[in-house]
């Protein structure tokens, strides 16, 4: 597999620090976006914990103790990344438990595992994942948050939803529990997808079909600059942080 791969993160207009982190490892095929909260210390720890704990247990090819012993190696795939997420989770609600500055710390994670000719995507809370192939541009991952679910539920609109007040709420994430329910999905890989991860300082200032025009007219590097350059041109008001995959070749 050929692949081309770029990661960008910026503070925005509004914030004093940047609580988010990214993970690009190429030769695991491994991506990470986290958008931490919890104020400076927490929120910046947290997302760390969530990045390196990911890769560590990916690296390590580490299972949970109950996983299945089948010799499938997809779900052995699907099995570790759900390991991995949730042992972050487990990380950080004990460090937020062991030392009181970090109470309240949590993340999202979004995570890109390319393995097997196929699309391993994994997420938990509001940061999203976008595939853009064939010319059409598709949010692949569900937000994990209150006015999502309104949506869903059929109580909001699009529309209504853009701009509400509650609109930031997330009702998952990792560290503010024990444990944590991970969505995972597998996707066929084919050549020219592109896969964008983001936090939401990014999703929420660029419409899908303006991240798509961007993905297609521009190398991944200077898709990321300018992405960052029009949200923050919008505001800026939260940490902003992507990640560009594009596979050349497929195996």
């Amino acid at each position: 597999m050929r692949i081309t791969s770029c990661g960008m993160t910026d503070v925005g207009l509004k914030r004093g620090h940047n609580e988010d982190n990214y993970l690009i490892n190429e030769e695991l095929n491994l991506f990470v976006v986290a958008d931490g909260m919890g104020g400076h210390a927490g929120g910046e720890y947290a997302s760390a914990i969530a990045v390196n704990t990911v890769e560590e247990i990916v690296t390590s090819m580490e299972l949970h103790p109950e996983a299945s012993d089948e010799h499938d190696p997809v779900e052995l795939t699907r099995q570790k990344l759900v390991h991995a997420i949730r042992l972050a989770g487990r990380r950080i609600y004990e460090k937020a438990k062991e030392q009181p500055e970090y109470h309240g710390m949590g993340t999202t994670a979004v995570v890109l595992m390319l393995d097997q000719g196929n699309a391993f995507i994994a997420h938990v809370g509001d940061s999203r994942i976008y595939l853009v192939r064939d010319g059409r541009v598709e949010q692949v991952t569900e937000d994990h948050s209150l006015i999502a679910e309104k949506v869903r539920h059929g109580l909001l609109t699009p529309e209504e939803a853009k701009n509400h007040r509650m609109r930031n709420v997330i009702t998952r994430s990792l560290g503010y529990q024990e444990d944590v329910e991970v969505d995972l999905q597998v996707r066929a890989l084919r050549k020219g997808d592109q896969f964008l991860l983001c936090s939401d300082g990014l999703s929420g200032h660029l419409a899908a079909d303006e991240l798509q025009d961007h993905l297609q007219r521009y190398a991944p590097q200077e898709a990321a600059r300018r992405l960052i350059g029009v949200a923050c041109d919008r505001g800026g008001e939260d940490n902003i942080t992507t990640v560009i995959c594009r596979i050349e070749e497929t195996p």
